[in-house]
């Protein structure tokens, strides 16, 4: 096989395994994967429609991956404030503790500023449960599309 076909895999491959890893950009690496390959085949493999294919379920994983936690805070009622400060501390905390927290920034930005804003401790909690668990779908959203782009590449290129 050719090495450039081994380095668009494994990029590919980092790409599924960063899709549930913070420190790796998943969607990234999926997309570089397939664009090392194709500008190494001479603009040819995989095909154009292939290609944009693929391309375009990678930026919608990227916008999830940026986005998603901050939308499932939204979408839980938190504020648009509350939900881009929940997202910030959420991405800065993940380099300080790791993992653990993106759930930990999140779910407390989300709680604290709804609980100061509206002395709910029910409903704020409800809004930071809702954020938490939209962290985890996004999560598994990448991964899902992270997959398919994998096995789409596999399958118009190696096959």
């Amino acid at each position: 096989m050719d090495v450039f076909l081994w380095i668009a895999l494994a990029l590919l491959v980092l790409g599924v395994v960063g899709s549930v890893l913070p420190l790796l950009p998943g969607a990234l690496l999926s997309v570089l994967g397939v664009v090392v390959y194709w500008v190494a085949s001479g603009f040819s493999d995989p095909g154009p429609i292939a290609f944009v294919g693929l391309t375009l379920v990678g930026l919608v994983a990227l916008v999830t991956d940026y986005a998603g936690g901050m939308v499932a805070a939204r979408f839980g009622g938190a504020s648009t404030r509350t939900s881009i400060i929940a997202g910030v501390v959420g991405f800065l905390l993940m380099f300080l503790i790791g993992p653990l927290g993106i759930f930990v920034g999140v779910a407390g930005t989300v709680f604290a500023l709804e609980y100061f804003e509206h002395q709910d401790a029910e409903e704020s909690g409800r809004r930071a449960l809702v954020a938490t668990v939209g962290v985890l779908a996004t999560a598994a959203v990448q991964a899902l599309l992270t997959f398919s782009m994998l096995v789409g590449f596999v399958l118009t290129v190696v096959v």
